[in-house]
């Protein structure tokens, strides 16, 4: 049955943008937030967070309870992450098997995910601000697909096996995509729920 009491979106979050629509951080009052993207209900909430340099899907709602459905029941997130230096099987098993990182300052064993090498660069946008070139050494692009969400959490999964990640894209939650989205694009979707 389509929920029509709530509003739901996808949106290709460009780099740089933070993932809210306000702030009492007076430090912040610079940046760019979610609402200036378009004009959204009042109400309107993402669904998880994409940290400020990373980019892509994020979903928003008007719906507190589908919110917490997409955060805390296992719905896939897949990240397509450019990382510095050429990857090997190694350590993309140990990324596979769970790696130890930090999360709030305590020990972190992250779950068992899907992680495959890209063998070619992925189809994306250009990011508004420049990576780096191949002057600066070679790069890998991994496919890497987790059900929880901690803070920076693929880009400590990458560091922890010695490869940081340079570029960092959502591509997916759940069955939505960023398709052909361009960045600031936002598309209202259908959610059964």
């Amino acid at each position: 049955m389509q929920n029509t009491l709530h509003s739901y979106y996808k949106v290709f979050k460009p780099y740089g943008v933070v993932s809210q629509f306000t702030t009492n951080d007076r430090h912040a009052k610079n940046k760019t937030f979610l609402g200036s993207l378009a004009d959204f209900p009042q109400g309107t909430m993402a669904i998880g967070r994409l940290d400020e340099p990373s980019e892509g899907l994020l979903l928003l709602t008007t719906n507190g309870a589908y919110s917490y459905h997409v955060n805390n029941s296992g719905v896939e997130k897949e990240y397509y992450a450019q990382v510095d230096g050429i990857i090997h099987t190694s350590e993309i098993l140990k990324l596979q098997e769970g790696v130890h990182i930090t999360v709030d300052d305590k020990p972190y064993l992250t779950r068992p995910c899907k992680v495959k090498l890209l063998t070619s660069t992925p189809t994306l946008p250009k990011r508004a601000k420049k990576i780096r070139d191949d002057r600066h050494g070679p790069t890998s692009w991994i496919s890497i697909t987790i059900t929880q969400g901690k803070f920076r959490q693929v880009r400590k999964m990458t560091s922890a096996v010695g490869f940081p990640t340079l570029r960092l894209v959502r591509v997916r939650i759940g069955k939505y995509t960023i398709d052909a989205m361009e960045p600031a694009e936002v598309a209202q979707i259908k959610v059964e729920f």
